[in-house]
């Protein structure tokens, strides 16, 4: 993909630029074909990025002279910079029903399978990709495309005062100057609406109190940890990347656990819990979608958020949410909240109780709801940090209820699969049921990643049999 290059200094900025304008015609149109010529067939509409980068960059123009496309292309070129997500890693996988079922023979679905992609400077950002699992749970990856397109980024999507507010609250933040600028919003507001009021109200403060300086930039930060993402429909699913953008995922976008959310409406909206990490904190956040070309990711808020392995359960139970959680990296929790953005409530599910989890235990993805039970499926570590996959049942109407667990790991790395960036890890962030089968996604010591098929019945049978420990 391609990324912005910031030479994070002014007069380095504008000498590069400087010395493009001083550029005869000829040489940059010699140098713009073999920009041409090297990267246009590896990216789709590079010309639209350098364009765009153009437009970033003319605070730095020194002077207001027309300048020609090529030129503004070629700018745009040298403030460019070409980034493999995908080098260094692809792994936790989770899979959910596509959308899209249409064109399908009998017994066959089409699925989305999101991967965390990690790159140079370990940068990890959400990949794509889709397939086919057909009446014998036989299992077909589409090929990507090869490519990776940018998508809109809106930062001006609409904020709800009243969250806003309970955030800030939640926070210690809230105070008199709070209070004066949510007061000049509306209900609902944008980025931009919301900077120009504290910019006028930090003008007005300034000189009082130098506290409100700082308070109006921690305002923006939260503001900018929520944002939108667009893609167009005619890029390929493998083409689309959420890629860190907001302050608290600078260092990456790690692990996400996608569910298939059915609402009481029936309303259905995919939702992705994951990990933000900034460098120093890890805080859980947020991605909806209906469609996979549309994501709103938000700041999950309670004072339960914290830590990693946030996985909701795909439908409401007795009108509440239910999450499970791993807050003090070792026990498996459980909460619940009649808001899916604010959680303040958690319980203890599961200690770790066997050799192979005795270091912690977590899970790997959302429940799946079965006929006899929630299937809960665990990751326990063990002796040299080796990972197992286990699983538990629990009550369907009453999630904290416990009605067996598997004595043994499900999964455990083989020979083949022990080696890697981090070695002897089995790990998923999220699986599904077909015909009678668990199809269960998982990554191979955090470098690449396979697929196990389970029949059902059976495994639950044990999960009874083996009981409480």
């Amino acid at each position: 993909m391609l990324r912005k290059l910031d030479l994070g200094s002014r007069e380095r900025t504008v000498k590069i630029i400087s010395r493009v304008l001083a550029e005869s015609e000829e040489a940059v149109e010699r140098t713009w074909q073999e920009v041409c010529r090297d990267f246009n067939q590896r990216h789709r509409n590079a010309a639209d990025f350098f364009q765009h980068r153009f437009e970033q960059l003319r605070e730095y123009l020194p002077s207001d002279r027309r300048i020609d496309r090529t030129r503004q292309l070629l700018i745009g070129a040298y403030f460019s910079l070409e980034y493999t997500v995908e080098s260094a890693a692809l792994f936790n996988p989770s899979m959910v029903w596509h959308p899209d079922q249409s064109g399908l023979p009998a017994g066959h679905r089409r699925f989305v399978l999101s991967l965390r992609a990690t790159g140079e400077g370990h940068i990890s950002s959400v990949a794509f990709r889709s397939g086919t699992v057909d009446e014998k749970c036989w299992i077909t990856v589409n090929e990507p495309s090869g490519y990776v397109t940018s998508p809109k980024v809106a930062p001006d999507a609409f904020y709800e005062k009243r969250l806003f507010r309970s955030k800030l609250f939640e926070l210690g933040l809230w105070n008199s100057f709070c209070s004066e600028v949510l007061d000049e919003l509306g209900d609902r507001f944008t980025l931009s609406q919301l900077a120009s009021v504290v910019n006028t109200s930090d003008e007005q403060h300034r000189q009082q109190n130098q506290d409100f300086h700082r308070l109006g930039h921690e305002i923006l930060e939260l503001a900018r940890s929520n944002y939108a993402v667009q893609y167009q429909p005619t890029s390929d699913l493998s083409e689309r990347l959420l890629f860190p953008y907001g302050p608290t995922e600078t260092n990456g976008i790690e692990d996400a656990r996608f569910v298939r959310f059915v609402d009481d409406d029936q309303q259905v909206t995919y939702y992705g819990t994951f990990s933000a990490y900034d460098g120093q904190v890890v805080l859980p956040q947020l991605i909806e979608t209906a469609d996979f070309l549309h994501f709103r990711i938000s700041t999950l808020n309670g004072s339960e958020v914290g830590n990693k392995g946030f996985a909701l359960f795909p439908r409401k139970i007795r009108d509440r949410y239910y999450m499970l959680s791993r807050q003090d990296g070792e026990n498996l929790y459980i909460m619940s909240s009649d808001l899916l953005h604010f959680w303040h409530r958690k319980q203890l599910l599961a200690r770790p109780a066997y050799e192979w989890e005795f270091v912690q235990l977590g899970n790997c993805g959302s429940p799946i709801e079965t006929d006899r039970g929630w299937l809960v499926l665990t990751h326990g570590v063990g002796p040299v940090r080796t990972y197992g996959i286990g699983a538990f049942l629990l009550d369907l109407e009453k999630p904290t209820r416990i009605i067996g667990r598997l004595k043994q790991p499900l999964l455990l790395a083989n020979e083949t699969e022990r080696n890697g960036y981090v070695p002897n890890v089995v790990y998923s962030c999220g699986s599904v049921v077909h015909n009678g089968h668990l199809i269960l996604p998982y990554a191979m010591s955090d470098e690449s990643s396979s697929i196990a098929v389970v029949t059902l019945d059976p495994l639950l049978d044990a999960i009874e049999r083996d009981g409480l420990p």
